[in-house]
């Protein structure tokens, strides 16, 4: 009897001591990082999956759905524009540069969007442009219960957001690495398009690192007044450098307005990716679909969490992605890497001997054949973390190097001086198009101070190829204003990146096209 007696206090005491570490834990839950919390909750609660070998993704969609919630926005009056989800500026920002065949657009373009749950009490990410402007934000849980969301933190330039609802015991979903993501594996987007209930589609991973330019279009979207201020004088505006971040995982799971910031996974339940874009001429699915990447997701919503901002640090070189046409056009052997165009006075890369025209081969060992490849493992890290770059100089060395990464204040573009014009081989005769100073009248008709008609255009050539037609009056070559003949002949020969830029106007639409020589 004594030992069934010890026996009995030994489970109690073991019992009281487990309760009271797990209040303790419990009291201090919300210092752990995300990643932290999830771990916790799923050493003892793995995922399974069919064992039958087959594809099979009823558990993965049981798993997920209740925690893909429905996120409903309003605005003021003022901010009438981020509700219609900026179609005014989308379409000014189409005229100002030209544009037309496939659009990269954001899902949704009203006020409604998704969002995964991470934690059970109540941190869930989605897409800025979901919430960005917002003066509410409601979000919808599986149980249809409705709760008002705060921002924890946004960011444009990678386009995601933390919010945060006061709720305990939350279904939340298990993130995944993205790493491991292989292209033709299986996956599922769930969330809410066109507004209909929860919905999973299904699909394959079609690509990986894939930049569409989106974050870049819109960051760089001109304002109302500096477009205003265009059609006054014909000067171009300054616009912001890109600091966009985009390695989007690509899919052919179907993604509507209303998918975005809902859920990319695996078929074994777990989180690869939020879904933000789709590849569009109707605004509907059309085959592709994109998601920003879970790993880097993982970063940016810790800084969020941490900080309530971004921690971005950088390495301080502009660079530009070779292919067999770059290559030709830089005169250099290679055709893969980051060849580099420009170095940040006191940035990173010029602390560890980075130098124009270096060739960027690897980082952190892995070879990198695209911006994305560098950019998203860069936007992993923080100001003062060390990137491994394998360096090829320009006299046929390969330097491994490791840099510094310095925070966004270090960096500064606008610090750099500006690069020496390169030649583009063009000459007048190549455009394939005759010109004359337009009239005072062709002018005032289009709001212009400058211009050169082009009186006619040779089939096959050049201005042929790119759809400029007869009676278009040109404003810049190569950022240069022009007003004869001889201003086009003396803009030709050079230009900053060797490529020929030309701006105009035709039918009341302002377009830009631009080529290599």
């Amino acid at each position: 009897m004594k030992k069934i007696g010890l026996i009995v206090l030994a489970a109690f005491l073991g019992g009281a001591v487990a309760i009271g570490a797990y209040k303790l834990l419990e009291r201090k839950n919300d210092s752990y990082s995300l990643a932290e919390k999830q771990n916790m909750m799923f050493a003892n609660n793995p995922i399974k999956v069919a064992s039958s070998g087959s594809v099979d993704f009823v558990q993965a969609a049981a798993a997920v759905s209740p925690a893909v919630v429905h996120i409903r926005t309003t605005y003021s009056n003022n901010n009438s524009d981020a509700e219609q989800g900026g179609g005014s500026m989308d379409d000014m920002f189409e005229q100002f540069f030209g544009g037309g065949g496939r659009r990269m657009q954001r899902v949704p373009r009203a006020a409604s969007g998704s969002g995964v749950i991470l934690t059970p009490d109540g941190y869930i990410v989605t897409n800025n442009h979901v919430v960005d402007n917002a003066d509410k934000i409601e979000v919808v849980l599986s149980n249809r219960k409705k709760v008002m969301a705060k921002v924890i933190g946004k960011d444009a330039n990678t386009d995601l957001a933390l919010i945060k609802v006061d709720a305990k015991d939350l279904p939340f979903v298990k993130m995944g690495n993205s790493d491991n993501v292989q292209v033709g594996e299986w996956v599922l987007a769930v969330g809410f398009p066109l507004d209909f209930q929860t919905t999973v589609t299904a699909g394959i991973v079609s690509a990986k690192a894939r930049n569409i330019g989106i974050l870049n279009r819109e960051q760089r979207q001109p304002t109302r007044e500096q477009y205003e201020e265009y059609q006054r004088t014909g000067k171009m505006p300054d616009l912001p450098a890109n600091n966009a971040i985009e390695s989007y995982i690509q899919t052919d799971a179907a993604i509507n307005p209303g998918n975005s910031g809902g859920a990319l996974v695996n078929a074994n339940g777990e989180l690869i990716g939020i879904n933000a874009a789709i590849a569009s001429e109707t605004g509907r699915n059309e085959g592709y679909g994109f998601a920003i990447p879970i790993n880097l997701a993982k970063k940016i919503l810790e800084d969020f969490k941490e900080f309530g901002t971004v921690k971005r640090g950088y390495i301080g070189v502009t660079f530009q992605a070779l292919d067999a046409d770059v290559a030709e056009r830089l005169k250099v052997k290679d055709i893969n890497g980051l060849y580099v165009s420009g170095v940040v006075p006191n940035g990173g890369a010029a602390a560890a001997g980075i130098k124009e025209g270096d060739i960027i081969k690897k980082v952190n060992g892995t070879e990198i054949f695209d911006s994305p490849d560098l950019q998203e493992k860069v936007g992993r890290m923080r100001p003062g973390d060390k990137v491994a770059l394998s360096v090829l100089k320009a006299d046929g060395s390969m330097k491994n190097v490791t840099v510094t990464l310095k925070p966004e204040s270090n960096v500064s573009l606008a610090s750099t001086k500006a690069p020496a014009e390169k030649p583009t081989g063009a000459t007048v005769s190549k455009l394939g198009a005759s010109f004359a100073p337009a009239s005072a009248a062709a002018k005032a008709k289009f709001n212009l101070k400058n211009g050169v008609v082009v009186t006619d255009v040779k089939a096959g050539q050049l201005f042929d190829y790119y759809d400029v037609p007869k009676g278009a009056i040109i404003t810049k070559v190569n950022g240069v204003s022009v007003n004869s003949v001889a201003d086009i002949e003396k803009a030709l020969p050079t230009s900053r990146d060797g490529q020929i830029t030309i701006s105009g106007v035709s039918d009341n639409r302002m377009f830009t096209i631009s080529f290599g020589n």
